[in-house]
C-alpha cells in the first residue's frame, strides 16, 4: 500500500481511501504535506491537525464549486462538491467520539454529497427504508454529543429508518426488474464512501443495481438515528429485503449481498439467516472478530481508525470496554456459515494487516452446505493485497463484480 505517512498506517489508510474513492492526488498531497511531522507522533495525537488540513481542502473546493455555479457550470461544480464531501467525511472519520465538531462535519458532508448528486446528474438516489423498533432498541446514549440528542429525538418521533444510496443498473428498459447487490458497510465506512469506490460503477455496468446501506452502527444509522451495531445482522438485513422485494425495479429472486471489511462478518450472517438472498460475497473475511479484538488489545495487527477503543464502544453502544467485549463475544461465524445454502464468495488480501488471512480460510472451509463456494486470495500478481484491497481496489473489485454478475444473471461481456 502506498503509505503517505511512512510511520503511520492509520493516517495512510485514510489517505488511500481518499485516493481510491474519488480524491485528487494533488489535492490530497496539498492537505497531507503540512502534517507529515504530526503523523510521526502516532495514530491518536495530531488528529485535530488532520481535521483542520482536510477540512481546509474541502473548504477550498466548496469556494471553487460555488464560483462554477455562478457561471452556470453545474457539472464542474458537482465534481468539486463530491470531492469536498469525501474530504469532509475523511476528516470526520479520523476524530474521536466526542469531538465537538464531528456531528456538524458529518451533516455538512451529507449536504455536499447531495449537491454533487444533484449538479452532477449522478445515477445515485437517496432512499429511506422503514426500520421501526421499540424504544428499548434505540440506544440514545450512543448518539454524538453537542446538540445531537434533540436531532435524534426528532428523528425517532418521525419513525426510525435506514438510509441508503440506490445506484440503478445501466440499460434497463421501462418496467424491467434488475438483480441487485446490497452492499454492507464495515466498522467505520459509510454508504457515501462505498458508493464513491469502484463499486459505484462496476455493478451498474454489469446490469446489476446496488444498494449501499448505512446499517446500524454506521453512517446515519449511528450518527443521526442512534442505532448501535448488533451481532444478529438478520434483524436489519431482513427489513432491507422486505423493502426491496416490494420495488417494481428489483427482481426479488436475484438479490445478492456483499460485505466489506467488518461486513465480512455481517454479510455471511445475513445470508445464513435470511433465505431470500440469492448469493453472498465478502471483500475481506471477518470470521472471528471477537478474536481480532483480543489481539488488538495485545497490540497485534493494525487499527482502522484513531482513538480505536472509544470508536468501537460508540459503534456498539457499550457503556465501557468490558461491556464492549461482552457484545463482541457474539461476533464470530462458527456455527453460522454452515447454514448458508446459496453460492458464496470469500476474498481476502494476502497481506491484510488488520484481519489475518487465516480467517478467510476458516469461513471458506465452514461453507459446507454451499452449492458453489469460491475463495479468491489477492496477491502481488493481482494487487489488492491489503485490507479490503485498498492498495488496488480496481482489479479485486472487478473480479468480485464479475462473480456476482455471474450468479445473479448480469453481464460480464
Amino acid at each position: 500500500m502506498f503509505q503517505y505517512f511512512p510511520t503511520n498506517y492509520v493516517w495512510s489508510l485514510s489517505t488511500m481511501i481518499a485516493l481510491t474513492h474519488g480524491g485528487n492526488v494533488g489535492e490530497v498531497d496539498a492537505m497531507c504535506a503540512p502534517i507529515l511531522e504530526a503523523a510521526r507522533a502516532g495514530d491518536d495525537p495530531g488528529t485535530l491537525a488532520f481535521y483542520e488540513a482536510w477540512k481546509g481542502g474541502g473548504d477550498r473546493l466548496i469556494t471553487l464549486a460555488e464560483a462554477d455555479l455562478q457561471r452556470g457550470h453545474r457539472l464542474s461544480a458537482g465534481e468539486k462538491f463530491g470531492r469536498a464531501a469525501l474530504y469532509y467525511g475523511i476528516a470526520e472519520r479520523m476524530q474521536a467520539h466526542g469531538f465537538e465538531a464531528r456531528l456538524q462535519m458529518y451533516q455538512r458532508s451529507l449536504e455536499l454529497f447531495a449537491l454533487a448528486r444533484q449538479h452532477g446528474r449522478e445515477n445515485c438516489e437517496r432512499v429511506e427504508i422503514p426500520y421501526d423498533l421499540g424504544p428499548q432498541d434505540i440506544a440514545s446514549d450512543v448518539a454524538p454529543p453537542r446538540g445531537s440528542a434533540e436531532l435524534g429525538a426528532a428523528r425517532r418521533s418521525a419513525g426510525v429508518h435506514l438510509s441508503g444510496l440506490l445506484v440503478r443498473a445501466e440499460g434497463l428498459a421501462p418496467g424491467q426488474r434488475a438483480p441487485l447487490v446490497v452492499v454492507m458497510n464495515g466498522l467505520d465506512s459509510t454508504k457515501e464512501m462505498l458508493a464513491k469506490s469502484v463499486m459505484g460503477t462496476m455493478f451498474a455496468r454489469r446490469g446489476l443495481s446496488a444498494l449501499f446501506i448505512d446499517q446500524p452502527g454506521t453512517g446515519e444509522a449511528l450518527r443521526l438515528q442512534g442505532l448501535p451495531a448488533v451481532h444478529d445482522t438478520e434483524v436489519w438485513a431482513s427489513k432491507v429485503v422486505d423493502w426491496l422485494v416490494q420495488r417494481p425495479d428489483v427482481d426479488p429472486l436475484r438479490i445478492g449481498a456483499l460485505g466489506v471489511s467488518l461486513g465480512g462478518y455481517y454479510c455471511p450472517r445475513a445470508v445464513a439467516f435470511e433465505p431470500r438472498f440469492a448469493c453472498g460475497a465478502v471483500w475481506g473475511a471477518n470470521h472471528d472478530w471477537r478474536a481480532v479484538q483480543q489481539a488488538r488489545l495485545n497490540r497485534e495487527g493494525e487499527n482502522p481508525v484513531p482513538h480505536y477503543w472509544k470508536h468501537v464502544q460508540w459503534v456498539f453502544g457499550a457503556r465501557d470496554l468490558d461491556d464492549f467485549f461482552a457484545k463482541a463475544e457474539h461476533m464470530h461465524l462458527n456455527g453460522v456459515v454452515e447454514r448458508i445454502r446459496v453460492p458464496f464468495l470469500v476474498t481476502h488480501g494476502e497481506r491484510d494487516r488488520q484481519i489475518p488471512l487465516k480467517y478467510a480460510h476458516q469461513t471458506y472451509e465452514q461453507l459446507v452446505n454451499c452449492p458453489k463456494k469460491d475463495l479468491f486470495i489477492f496477491d502481488a500478481s493481482t494487487g489488492g493485497v491489503e485490507h479490503s484491497s485498498l492498495d488496488n481496489p480496481n482489479n479485486a473489485g472487478n473480479q468480485i463484480a464479475d462473480w456476482l454478475a455471474e450468479q445473479l444473471g448480469g453481464t460480464v461481456a
